[in-house]
């Protein structure tokens, strides 16, 4: 059971000891979600008490201050404690990121979305998993606004939601098919939160469908539009900015399933088998590590486009791949005893698993890259 007593964590600029501190109460609870599918509402509350959802946002708009490279460190340990806490974290956290980011290089209007953040301890939720370039649901023109139709899946988080950062599709008779994003409060009339998430990993997300019916949004409420299923300036940001937060919560799987696998074979006999495993468990986790730093190093200095999103997407790629590879490793160095629901592994290694199928995924991130090298249009 996480502590009352859990406010008493030392409120500090340094987040990732704040994130180190709160990781170890996390753990406590990681279990009980993943085995009764129930969303981690409290290390939520948690995270909440703490202000780690308004860490990113700039110090100067009422936020933490916390840097691009330090936030990315804070998913990771957050997921090292507890994966499902750390990937819902991060996707509230990516798009504070990419608000961020566009207010200070672009002088984008999201200043109001991050005081608000900030000042009322917003929780932002995505619905990315339902709307990449092609974006779903339907707006219908009306006085004043637009009319949204939609079911969004892979709400992360939703359950503790306040704003749904959403989009929908436009019949524009003038400009064809357009995708508007805008953002909806949870209490707005004909919101419905689904409780959908049965899932093989990363049960305590509570990514749930959302279910929106007839939402009104103000013309003044819609924040941007673009072509239906091009790739667009936001996009190219979102690929640079978001990918390396999403993805530190794999490593930070990775990185506490390589600690359970070394501690319990630090207690056998060291043979051949044993040696060999474990070598190939730590190639595979350099390499989780060295794509990461690959990925923020190209958000922390790259400006967004067509070449800063492929290097976010190799990196994501490869990331993920050896994320899953170093927790598939850990297992074989544990032995038998990971086959066990005790000893954690095969829950991360169930865990792990979601980092396949964010975009881009493994065929169309290479589409991508291959366009890119052939010199070829990447909407084509």
């Amino acid at each position: 059971m996480m502590p009352d007593d859990a406010t008493t964590l030392i409120r500090s600029t340094d987040w990732t000891a704040a994130a180190e501190k709160a990781a170890i109460l996390l753990a406590e609870n990681a279990a009980r979600h993943d085995a009764d599918d129930s969303f981690v509402a409290d290390g939520f509350a948690l995270l909440k008490r703490e202000g780690f959802f308004k860490a990113h946002v700039p110090a100067e708009l009422g936020g933490g201050g916390a840097g691009y490279r330090e936030i990315c460190d804070v998913v990771r340990i957050l997921a090292r404690g507890c994966s499902s806490t750390g990937l819902a974290f991060a996707m509230h956290t990516h798009q504070v990121a990419v608000a961020a980011w566009r207010r200070e290089h672009e002088g984008a209007p999201t200043e109001g979305l991050l005081k608000r953040v900030a000042a009322e301890d917003l929780v932002l939720i995505s619905s990315g998993g339902s709307d990449w370039l092609a974006g779903s649901g339907k707006a219908e023109k009306v006085d004043g606004g637009f009319r949204i139709t939609a079911r969004k899946i892979f709400a992360s988080g939703s359950p503790a939601g306040d704003l749904l950062m959403t989009s929908a599709v436009y019949e524009d008779p003038e400009a064809g098919p357009t995708v508007l994003h805008f953002g909806v409060p949870f209490k707005a009339e004909g919101v419905t939160l689904l409780d959908t998430w049965r899932v093989l990993g990363m049960r305590g997300t509570g990514s749930n469908d959302v279910e929106l019916k007839d939402v009104f949004v103000a013309d003044a409420g819609v924040a941007g539009r673009r072509p239906q299923g091009k790739w667009h300036p936001l996009f190219h940001a979102i690929s640079m900015l978001a990918f390396p937060i999403i993805y530190s919560a794999y490593l930070g799987v990775a990185e506490g399933a390589r600690a359970k696998a070394l501690e319990v074979a630090r207690k056998k006999p060291a043979d051949d088998n044993l040696v060999f495993l474990t070598g190939e468990m730590e190639n595979a986790f350099f390499a989780c590590q060295a794509a990461m730093d690959a990925i923020v190093r190209n958000a922390e200095t790259s400006k967004p486009g067509p070449e800063a999103t492929n290097r976010a997407m190799m990196g994501r790629q490869l990331v993920g791949q050896s994320a899953i590879r170093t927790v598939e490793r850990a297992l074989e160095v544990a032995g038998g005893q990971a086959f066990y629901r005790g000893l954690g592994l095969e829950r991360a290694f169930r865990d792990v698993q979601a980092a396949r199928f964010h975009p881009l995924q493994e065929m169309p991130q290479a589409r991508f890259a291959g366009r890119l090298a052939l010199g070829l249009d990447i909407d084509g």
